[in-house]
């Protein structure tokens, strides 16, 4: 579907655009160029996922990218094409560039067999009419220094060890690990290249914001790795004293003792007042032990966006909660190959076929709507509430028994 405007054209960009390419992104996020950053860390997009929307006097009006992922579903994963770096100069702007971009990433990602794809929203209102459903919710904490958490037994005997990033020993270890800490968690998607895991452990000077060189801990068992947190802190003093700041910039942990002794340690660290967390899923650990959740302040936002490319596949791809024989009648007005009657039956092992089919629909529902239930950590029920999912009571609740997660996704990276 192209809208474009007379004269401008979608291309592929090549490697001497690049930096073309960045000042679009820089003028349509007011940011400025840092060419410390450059030279710390490469650029993180493979080249040949970039596109854009040359206006015709052959200067870039639009950009995007997109990396290939690996997103773990309930019981599976599935290939997805991680959207980012869109971005519309702000004099080309209400001209359709948009539309005609998010179009070509979505035929582009089919091309390559990614049927799903997903993002983070800069601006939530932008993406949903181009069929992505908000799938998961994150949620940040600001913690008091010394909170008390609710004991657990076998922490007592972790040891933690502190230490400078070395981004050359420690981005294995911290991709290691976080996969490790995420399995079985949807959402949790690992960072596909050495470039996205360089950038993890990536510490430029320009970006610390007055807070020293990052810092990793690491919680053992003998020598054994078993947690981990990136963090820094900012010194501050006021009239009584130190009020530092520590900011988590990931935290990783494989069982409830080492999630208890990492958390133990970064929120009793020394001339400090608060702990900022990373990103948690709404189930995460970390708001079970704390004994009293009331003296810190929560923000809960919006996390990943997906948007099934190849409804079939997508829906095959992950497992679901029990036996179900359902008829889904999905609206797709961008991709029409996904509109009509799908059946979706679900065996005993919770593995599904997905096929066309004429019978009487039991639910209705736009792919945005499915993008969202597809995570497993959103309601048809509550979808239905809301007028976004139809169908008969009965008919909801069984598609929100067999979506269901058992953990809350999220993906804890945002790309």
């Amino acid at each position: 579907m192209n809208t474009l405007p007379a004269g401008y054209r979608t291309a592929v960009v090549p490697p001497e655009r690049l930096e073309e390419f960045r000042t679009v992104d820089q003028l349509a996020f007011a940011v400025s160029p840092d060419p410390e950053v450059e030279r710390l860390l490469p650029f993180p997009v493979p080249l040949d996922r970039l596109m854009a929307v040359e206006a015709p006097d052959g200067r870039y009006a639009a950009v995007h990218g997109s990396y290939g992922l690996v997103m773990p579903v309930p019981g599976g994963q599935v290939a997805c094409a991680g959207l980012t770096w869109v971005s519309v100069r702000p004099d080309e702007r209400r001209r359709g560039l948009l539309r005609t971009m998010i179009t070509t990433h979505l035929e582009r990602s089919l091309e390559r067999g990614e049927p799903v794809s997903a993002l983070f929203a800069a601006e939530a209102p932008i993406y949903g009419r181009f069929g992505y459903g908000s799938a998961a919710d994150q949620v940040r904490l600001t913690v008091p220094r010394g909170a008390e958490l609710r004991p657990v037994a076998g922490s007592e005997r972790l040891t933690v060890r502190l230490e400078r990033v070395d981004p050359g020993r420690h981005a294995e270890l911290v991709e290691d690990l976080y996969v490790r800490a995420g399995a079985g968690r949807p959402g949790w998607t690992p960072r596909a290249t050495p470039v996205l895991r360089a950038y993890t452990v990536g510490d430029p000077p320009s970006r610390r914001a007055g807070f020293e060189p990052l810092l990793l801990a690491t919680v053992l068992d003998g020598q054994d790795v078993r947690a981990l947190a990136l963090f820094a802190r900012k010194a501050s003093w006021g009239e009584d004293g130190a009020d530092a700041v520590v900011r988590v910039r990931e935290a990783s942990a494989l069982d409830a003792a080492s999630t208890h002794r990492l958390w133990s340690f970064l929120l009793d660290l020394d001339l400090t007042a608060t702990v900022e967390t990373p990103p948690l899923a709404v189930d995460d650990p970390l708001l079970h032990l704390l004994v009293d959740l009331r003296p810190t302040r929560r923000r809960l936002t919006d996390n990943v966006w997906v948007r099934l490319l190849d409804v079939p596949t997508a829906l095959g791809a992950r497992r679901y909660a029990g036996p179900a024989d359902v008829v889904l009648e999905v609206t797709d007005t961008l991709l029409p190959a996904n509109a009509g009657r799908w059946r979706l039956v679900v065996d005993a092992a919770g593995d599904a076929e997905v096929t066309r089919t004429d019978a009487d629909a039991h639910v209705r529902l736009d792919v945005r709507e499915l993008g969202a239930l597809y995570l497993g950590g959103r309601s048809a029920t509550a979808l239905g509430t809301a007028g976004f999912v139809l169908g008969e009571g009965r008919d909801l609740a069984r598609l929100t028994t067999t979506f269901a997660s058992p953990l809350a996704p999220v993906c804890p990276w945002m790309f």
